[in-house]
């Protein structure tokens, strides 16, 4: 299954692809740097900040600063991944900046999840601008 991750929720999507992942499905996403939070834009600014420096720089635990990791984290904290089924739902699940030349010709399946553009009233940062204030290179 391919998922057009622009202006979807975060935490929906990372739900919608762990459950399909535990069923089996394969988990395409697409444009993960347009994926949104929502809250307001300096909670979430520290909120990440404070993610990225708890622990040791050496030992970790690390915390990722690209778009496309950060989803593939949100995801992982959805499953079972210590376990079998877990790390076998987590090998399913692959994101991706942008639209590779693999799935360029392939077209993204509508899936019904709340799209930010329908909500005036929502505060929201989108990945890209949230790992850009991490110190994404």
């Amino acid at each position: 299954m391919i998922v057009d991750g622009t202006n979807k929720v975060l935490g929906r999507l990372a739900s919608f692809a762990a459950k399909k992942a535990l069923e089996g499905e394969e988990i395409v996403i697409l444009n993960c740097e347009n994926i949104v939070v929502s809250s307001s834009k300096d909670f979430l600014l520290s909120h990440y900040k404070q993610k990225q420096e708890r622990g040791h720089p050496y030992h970790g635990p690390f915390f990722p600063k690209l778009p496309d990791r950060i989803v593939r984290r949100t995801i992982r904290g959805m499953l079972p991944y210590k376990k079998e089924r877990g790390r076998k739902a987590f090998k399913k699940v692959k994101c991706y900046l942008g639209i590779p030349i693999d799935y360029q010709s392939r077209k993204p399946e509508n899936v019904k999840l709340s799209d930010v553009t329908k909500y005036k009233t929502l505060d929201y940062l989108k990945l890209k601008e949230i790992s850009e204030h991490l110190g994404k290179k």
